[in-house]
């Protein structure tokens, strides 16, 4: 699973947690916790357990997200695609083991007509979301590392 790099907007975002994949898969997949460590988030309803085809519907900032986990690979990797207000989205995480701790990565693309109008400042906010929803993961993951240290 992949982003589409043909779309409008396209962002990624890159850093190293101080805490082992687990854990950062275990805030990650948490998804109704999410409001509790990103402030962005307002609301989370997962439909299942987190595995392939699962939905979760979700409010960040004034939009209303309806995503479908694509691919689910504990604790290396998980990617959804989602839908709101004319935007196609595909998300995808990929954390990987090093030492001290987690490189997590994130790309996300969105498509649809809105972007294409809006290219500019679509980008812009896409790439304000990544990079602070990793800042976000950050700070919790790192949190609950020491708190289980």
């Amino acid at each position: 699973m992949d982003v589409d790099r043909s779309a409008p907007a396209l962002a990624a975002s890159e850093a190293e947690i101080t805490a082992e994949p687990q854990t950062v898969w275990d805030v990650l997949t948490g998804f109704e916790s999410w409001p509790s460590w990103n402030p962005e988030v307002k609301s989370v309803a997962l439909e299942g357990a987190v595995s392939e085809g699962a939905v979760f519907r979700w409010k960040a900032g004034r939009a209303s997200i309806t995503s479908t986990l694509r691919r689910v690979e504990p604790p290396r990797f998980i990617g959804w695609t989602g839908k709101t207000s004319g935007i196609a989205a595909v998300h995808v995480w990929r954390l990987d083991p090093v030492e001290g701790g987690t490189r997590v990565s994130t790309e996300e693309s969105w498509a649809g007509l809105l972007v294409r109008v809006l290219r500019g400042s679509m980008q812009r906010n896409l790439q304000r979301s990544l990079d602070d929803g990793l800042a976000h993961l950050k700070a919790e993951a790192e949190l609950r590392a020491r708190s289980s240290a």
